[in-house]
C-alpha cells in the first residue's frame, strides 16, 4: 500500500509556500501577456524553418476574414 497521505499533506503544504510569495497556483494570463510571450518565439520558428511567406499568407487571410 502506499501513503498517499503523505504525498498530499506534501503537495498541499508546497501549495501554501507557492502562495506566500503572491504568486498565483491558477487562473488566467491577460491576452496581451500570452500574445508578448508567443510572438517572439512564433517569428523565430517562422524565420528558422523557413514559413514567412506562409505565416503572411495566413495572417492577411485573417485579416481580410475580419474585415480589415
Amino acid at each position: 500500500m502506499s501513503d498517499t497521505a503523505t504525498r498530499t499533506l506534501v503537495r498541499t503544504q508546497g501549495r501554501k509556500a507557492y502562495a506566500a510569495f503572491g504568486a498565483r497556483s491558477s487562473g488566467t494570463r491577460h491576452p496581451l501577456v500570452a500574445t508578448a510571450m508567443v510572438l517572439p518565439l512564433a517569428a523565430l520558428l517562422a524565420v528558422v524553418f523557413g514559413g514567412w511567406e506562409a505565416v503572411v499568407t495566413q495572417a492577411s487571410s485573417v485579416a481580410v476574414m475580419l474585415g480589415r
